[in-house]
Formats: structure tokens, sequence, C-alpha cells
């Protein structure tokens, strides 16, 4: 038994068909982000904000939070981080190069989301946490760009040297600052900087070996290590996921509104959380359904970690999560943090359902490698 789950845990990308959800999710949640604010950037984090760079860095200088906005400063600048975080969120959503378009979705999450710390809601604390999951992971194993590739080529041996050139240039520029450093002041005592050449030499290493000698053990090492690596980074996601509804629910349970039943009537009647008027009217004057919601919420958020012991009960709590997401995302107006939310319930989908939906898109010519879809898989708590 623990012979096999061990056989497993290295030599099987569990997960993979979830993994790859949640990789189109947050890619799709931050894309639409930044479209959405594209008309507002500079406000939210650019030249005219009223959150200014110098009390910014400030604060940067405080916390030690990871940003390249303040490197350069200027208009200019911003607009090139901005795009190019626009473009790594699709690179992510497509699952193309995603082995660096993972750890440039990581580093634009970062930069803007620290520039401004004041904004955001759960949701884009939910897009942080998972920017760094998602670079642990075997996300484009199906549904994926990647996945369609047949050899590697060396076009991925250009793109790997430039980026490499530009992280040297980053590294010993005097323009970094503090920010790409060797260790941090706090456990663990490591700084950014190993991360970003550690994958950088992996990468490197494993076209290598891939190239030279792809049956050879040295290959199959780095395999049962990156499967492992995935496997314990899925496991993260799935406790993340566990612990922000275990957190909330018990929360909840703390509160007067909603031991009263009468949580979801005051934001119905806010303008804040109003997006369309008549909708929150009609919602907020049904005082017996505001009040089983209420309630249900918070037993689903309590009940949700217990039910992980039961797959049908799960699957089908989780729906009902998923729906009172997208409900919250039209009466409340936050699609950011309900679109995370559902993005991230996806490492909880089961497998057989997504194995149907891989078969449905083989016919239309969009799947991993011959036979991959059949291949059973499982989740962490799938």
């Amino acid at each position: 038994m623990l012979g096999r789950a061990a056989e497993a845990f290295t030599g099987r990308v569990l997960g993979r068909h979830q993994a790859a959800v949640v990789r189109i999710g947050f890619g799709l949640v931050w894309l639409a982000y930044l479209l959405r604010e594209w008309p507002n950037r500079r406000v939210l984090y650019g030249d005219r904000s009223p959150w200014s760079m110098e009390l910014a860095q400030r604060m940067l200088a405080d916390n030690g939070a990871f940003t390249v906005l303040p490197w350069f400063g200027g208009r200019l600048w911003f607009e090139l981080v901005y795009h190019l975080a626009v473009l790594a969120a699709l690179a992510v959503l497509l699952g193309w190069r995603t082995r660096a378009s993972t750890v440039l979705f990581l580093v634009t999450v970062l930069s803007l989301q620290n520039r401004s710390v004041l904004l955001g809601d759960g949701g884009d604390n939910v897009v942080h946490l998972m920017a760094v999951y998602l670079v642990f992971t075997r996300c484009a194993e199906v549904w994926s760009l990647d996945s369609r590739r047949t050899r590697a080529g060396w076009s991925g041996v250009v793109l790997w040297a430039l980026l490499g050139a530009v992280l040297a240039a980053c590294q010993f520029g005097d323009f970094s600052g503090d920010t790409l450093t060797w260790s941090g002041p706090t456990f663990p005592y490591l700084g950014w900087s190993p991360l970003f050449w550690g994958l950088w030499a992996v990468a490197g290493l494993w076209w290598v070996l891939g190239r030279l000698r792809p049956g050879g053990e040295p290959r199959a090492v780095l395999d049962a290590l990156a499967n492992m690596v995935h496997n314990c980074a899925m496991l993260v996601i799935a406790a993340e996921v566990v612990l922000i509804y275990s957190t909330a629910g018990w929360y909840k349970v703390q509160g007067s509104r909603w031991q009263d039943g009468t949580a979801l009537y005051y934001p119905l009647h806010l303008d804040y959380f109003t997006p369309w008027p008549g909708l929150s009217a009609l919602v907020g004057s049904a005082l017996l359904p505001v009040f089983l919601i209420s309630y249900g919420t918070v037993i689903l958020q309590v009940a949700f970690p217990f039910t992980l012991f039961n797959r049908r009960v799960k699957n089908v709590l989780l729906v009902v999560m998923m729906a009172e997401h997208l409900g919250i995302a039209v009466v409340l107006g936050l699609p950011v943090f309900s679109l995370a939310m559902v993005a991230a319930d996806a490492v909880f989908l089961p497998t057989g359902a997504l194995l149907r939906v891989a078969a449905r898109l083989g016919r239309i010519g969009f799947n991993g490698p011959p036979g991959l879809a059949g291949r059973r898989d499982r989740s962490p708590a799938a």
C-alpha cells in the first residue's frame, strides 16, 4: 500500500486536469481584471495613483514585498510592466511556454498588487497566492499549447537565454535595489534570487538532459522530482482552499449579523455592493431567502472541510458553493473575488467529469498527448 502510494507520488502527475483548470481559471481572472481596469490602470497602479510611489516605497521598505515597479518609475516603465502582465496572463491561459509564463505571471501579479496594497479584496489575495503555487505545478500537461508540441525545439532555448540575460541584468544592475537578494531578514531567510535563478537553471538542465539523454537516469530523477513538487503544490492548493473556507466559516459563526441571519441583508442595501439596484432590492426584500442564504453560507463553509471524506457529498457541496460565488459576482458586483474562488475550487473537481470534458475537447483537437485524456489521475482530494 505504501509502496504503491510512493510510486504514484513520484511517478505520476496527480490531478493534471485539475491543475489545468486552475491555470486556465486564474489566467482568465487576472486577464479579465487587467483588461477591465485598463482605462483606470494609471490611477490604480501608475503615476496618477493617490498612493504615490514614495508612499509605496516606504511600505515596501517595511514589509519587503516584491515589486519591480519602483526600479525605474515613470509612466513608460509602468506601461511596460502592465502590458507584460496582460501578455503573461494570456500565455498562462493558453498554456504557452508555461514554465516561463507562470514565472512572468508571478512577477507581474506581485509587482502590481504590492504597488498598491490597499487596493483589492479577498479575490486579489487568492490570485496572489495561486500565482506562487502555479510556478511549482505541471499545469500544462493537458488543455494547453505546450501539450500539443511533439518535440522540444530551439525556440525554447532562445527564450531561456533571453530570460537569463534579462535576469542577469536585473540582478547585477543598480536599479533593482534590494528586490533581488539572496537572503531575507525573516524565515526562510531566502530572497527572490535563489528562486528565479533556480528555476532558470532547472529549465536549462531539463532541456539538456532531454536532448542528450532522454532515457537516462538523470532525466528520470529530474522527472520524479518534478512530479513530487507538482503533487506537493497541488496538495498545498487544496489545503489553502480548505483553510479559506474553514476560517471564513468560523469567523462568521462569531459575528452577530450571521448569527441572527441578517448578514446578507445589509450589503444588498449598500451602494458599493449594488451594481444592479433593482436586482438587489428584489433579493433584499425576500427576507426568508436572505435568512436561509445567510445561515446556509455559514453551514456550507464550516462543513466543507469535513465533506472531503465523502466524495459524493463533496461534489454536491462544491456545485452549490460555485453557484453561490457566481451569484455573488452578479448580485454584489465582486467578479474578481468570485471567479478567483471558483478557479480555486476547481482543484476539487471530480476527475471523471473532467475526463468527459477532455474527451469532448479531444474531438475538436484541443487536448494533450495521445491517450492522455483516458488516463485516470486524481487530485489531492478528488
